[in-house]
């Protein structure tokens, strides 16, 4: 349970903190003053005017999308198997595939071929090579 952002390890750092600062006395005539000022201010008509607004914002998207008549406007898009059947899903799907692999192909340099002739002409002879001829 959080208030204000703060978790009960903090909420007794500053119990403990108050307690310290304050002294026993003090702490029960600091309490009874901070609870008459939240019953006044839960009890105001400040108060219950900003819970009815913070609950008519989180209705508002629902308000809106009636006023659209966007849920009807719902229920007439069609299902994900209505627009597979529409479209040919496997079909794309292979196309997709072979130009990704075509792409992937044109993108990547050559690799130079190992043992071929042009390998030989360009480097040198090795030793043994030189020695036994």
């Amino acid at each position: 349970m959080e208030i204000f952002s703060i978790g009960p390890l903090e909420l007794f750092f500053i119990l403990l903190i108050a307690l310290i600062v304050l002294g026993p006395q003090d702490m029960v005539k600091t309490g009874r003053t901070i609870g008459r000022f939240l019953n006044k201010l839960v009890r105001s008509s400040t108060w219950k005017s900003v819970q009815r607004t913070a609950q008519e914002l989180r209705q508002l998207p629902t308000y809106l999308m009636r006023e659209a008549n966007l849920e009807e406007a719902l229920k007439d898009l069609p299902t994900a198997q209505t627009i597979q059947q529409q479209i040919n899903l496997e079909e794309f799907q292979t196309t997709l595939t072979q130009t990704n692999q075509d792409l992937s192909d044109w993108l990547q340099p050559p690799t130079p071929k190992l043992g071929s002739s042009s390998n030989k002409e360009e480097n040198p002879p090795s030793q043994t090579e030189l020695s036994s001829s």
